[in-house]
């Protein structure tokens, strides 16, 4: 029998996944959750803000966005990851896209904005939903665990 956690230690990854109803009211539980998986990563605090701050706007686009009209079975799914010395944040809806408005007085920057906070973001869209992948390098090995393992783009 293979220990896949003894596996894991060895490669040095995590994988934590988690689900949240598409609602307005856990995007602040979502932007508190990604900073507790990131706190043992050796981030400095600015770059933590940042990618907390791209995976909040790719969750308020899926919120906002993906559900027209949202229903008891909208959500929108995290999952984090790490690849060696790579961090990986994928952001999932099953809603529909929508292409990003432009003239909305003070709207529709939430795309550049992940670009700016992550060095990769990768958006896929088809009839399955949205998955907004944001990638970042980690400074050096891993110094701990992010999380539990408990049960997204512009639309």
């Amino acid at each position: 029998m293979i220990d896949t956690h003894e596996i894991g230690r060895e490669l040095n990854f995590e994988y934590v996944h988690q689900s949240w109803p598409a609602d307005p009211a856990v995007l602040r539980p979502i932007r508190d959750e990604v900073d507790r998986w990131l706190r043992p990563l050796e981030l400095d605090p600015d770059t933590r803000g940042d990618l907390v701050y791209a995976v909040s706007e790719a969750a308020t686009n899926a919120v906002e966005h993906a559900y027209r009209p949202p229903s008891r079975d909208s959500v929108v799914e995290l999952s984090f990851w790490t690849e060696h010395s790579t961090l990986c944040i994928e952001v999932v809806d099953h809603g529909a896209w929508k292409a990003p408005a432009s003239g909305e007085l003070g709207r529709g920057r939430g795309i550049q904005m992940m670009h700016r906070l992550a060095e990769s973001v990768l958006i896929h869209y088809d009839d399955r939903g949205t998955r907004v992948l944001l990638r970042h390098p980690l400074n050096g090995p891993l110094s701990g665990r992010p999380g539990r393992d408990v049960a997204g783009g512009q639309r």
